[in-house]
């Protein structure tokens, strides 16, 4: 009983949704999405399937900037062969200092792009990074693309695909699209950025960003709960939560560890980054046009610890480890 038990544990949630009929499904039902898109908050209600360009300006086809093997994500989804990520062009967030802004902020090529992709190239990604040995599914920026990513993934099970599926988002994401993707993701890993509308408007361009991202995160852990590790301490599903500490927006960071820890839950695996530098429109922003410095990081972390949480990136328990013997 128990082998069985575990390896229904490893079965990806996709497989059996695939066995079932279930994603075949939820491929019709969001394509018609985008027809009038309402995949994302921001309603565009633009025709994609017509040609018809919103925010994103992503077409009916996804558009993939680079696929392969990062050995750069965080330690439960690399070990020793690396997260297959699939990085999609466009996003549906406007943020000032985006690290990506060269894949984010696109021009207007819609399905005559270079990097448009069919579904069957897309499923085509996804078995090849499986081949190379990669431990997941890794979608970056899936957010826009989620029909796109269905009907990839129905082509890819059917074809052998058995790895588990990351859905790496910025968190801005509607709660209707997530339950689409309820019993097909396996790992949510969104990032959660700001906690205060002001400082959301500023820096992403979306007031609403705290209310969505809250309600979406509440959706994630309602399908997926908290991290589960295999006995190496591989994902195997569950949710990942990213947050980034900005310079002068520890009250944001404040904000969000409370929040996880006392409404998502206290076991919620995070990792609290501290890779801030200014990158795009941040040297528009004369508060954020600097690196992050160390004793920002520090407390941050030590925030995560006061509001109860314990689950954190290797590489953020070692700096935790270090942090609490300095105060003794």
């Amino acid at each position: 009983m128990a082998n069985r038990k575990k390896n229904i544990e490893q079965y990806p949630f996709y497989l059996r949704s695939h066995e079932n009929g279930l994603l075949s499904r939820r491929v019709r039902e969001s394509e018609q999405m985008l027809a009038s898109c309402n995949l994302c908050p921001r309603n565009c209600g633009v025709n994609r399937l017509d040609g018809e360009l919103g925010f994103c300006r992503i077409g009916s086809k996804a558009r993939v900037a680079s696929h392969g093997p990062h050995f750069g994500e965080e330690s439960p989804l690399v070990g020793n062969s690396g997260s297959g990520t699939i990085f999609f062009a466009g996003c549906n967030l406007g943020c000032v200092f985006c690290q990506n802004e060269d894949i984010s902020n696109i021009d207007d090529c819609g399905d005559h792009a270079a990097e448009a992709v069919s579904a069957q190239q897309l499923a085509a990604m996804m078995l090849e990074l499986q081949e190379q040995g990669c431990l997941n599914i890794n979608l970056v920026t899936p957010s826009h693309v989620v029909p796109q990513i269905l009907a990839a993934l129905d082509i890819a099970a059917s074809q052998g695909l058995h790895l588990p599926l990351v859905y790496n988002s910025s968190g801005y994401d509607r709660v209707s699209t997530l339950q689409l993707l309820e019993g097909i993701v396996d790992i949510y890993m969104p990032d959660c950025k700001f906690m205060a509308h002001k400082t959301a408007a500023r820096y992403t361009g979306v007031a609403d960003y705290p209310v969505i991202m809250q309600a979406a995160l509440c959706e994630m852990a309602r399908q997926v709960g908290d991290l589960v590790l295999n006995e190496n301490g591989i994902a195997l599903r569950g949710l990942l939560v990213r947050h980034l500490v900005m310079p002068g927006c520890l009250a944001d960071t404040e904000r969000v560890v409370t929040f996880l820890a006392e409404e998502i839950s206290k076991d919620t695996w995070i990792n609290i980054m501290d890779q801030y530098r200014p990158c795009f429109r941040a040297d528009e922003f004369a508060e954020i046009n600097r690196p992050l410095n160390r004793s920002e990081h520090e407390q941050g972390m030590q925030m995560a610890c006061d509001a109860g949480l314990h689950r954190f990136d290797e590489r953020d328990m070692e700096r935790m480890i270090r942090l609490l013997l300095s105060q003794k």
